[in-house]
């Protein structure tokens, strides 16, 4: 089924939990027969006496969740979640394609690492989304989940605030 953006009954959505309960949480929405997925990776751990393989979750902090639209808040009374994931004042929907494209990378990768993106001052980064995409500038000030970023181009310098998710780091 096709998703439409329009209609809520089927969007997944991110919760987040408490600290190290992803894979309780998962199991509480199991339990309730909620549609969920915790993406999981395979690690290997060294203990003094043994090794060990285990799954983490990839997302720390954070489950996906496919509520019914008449459920939706119930989850919240769930022991472990906390609350929705919000953006821009209201639960933010997360693409049918972008949980398919998780999945798929973990069935074909191991040992997968999130890398948060530690944008400083003076960090050269490369614009992703927006009319501005493909530029390249210097990272003035960082604030929150927004980077102020100089911008050098026709003799003319630009200075412009951006999500931190639409820059990534240009490496020298």
């Amino acid at each position: 089924m096709p998703e439409n953006t329009n209609d809520e009954t089927y969007a997944w959505y991110a919760v987040y939990t408490k600290p190290r309960w992803e894979k309780k949480v998962a199991e509480r929405l199991l339990e309730k027969g909620i549609e969920h997925y915790c993406p999981l990776n395979k690690v290997s751990r060294q203990w003094s006496d043994r090794k060990k393989v285990v799954f983490e979750p990839i997302f720390r902090g954070y489950v996906f969740v496919k509520p019914k639209v008449e459920n939706k808040w119930e989850l919240r009374k769930i022991p472990g979640i906390l609350n929705f994931v919000f953006w821009l004042g209201r639960p933010a929907q997360i693409k049918e394609e972008e949980i398919i494209t998780i999945k798929k990378f973990l069935n074909e990768f191991s040992n997968v690492e999130v890398e948060k993106k530690n944008l400083v001052a003076n960090a050269s980064v490369r614009i992703t989304q927006g009319i501005l995409m493909n530029y390249e500038g210097i990272v003035i000030e960082v604030f929150g989940n927004r980077a102020v970023v100089k911008i050098d181009s026709l003799d003319i310098q630009l200075s412009a605030h951006f999500d931190k998710k639409n820059l990534e780091l240009i490496k020298h």
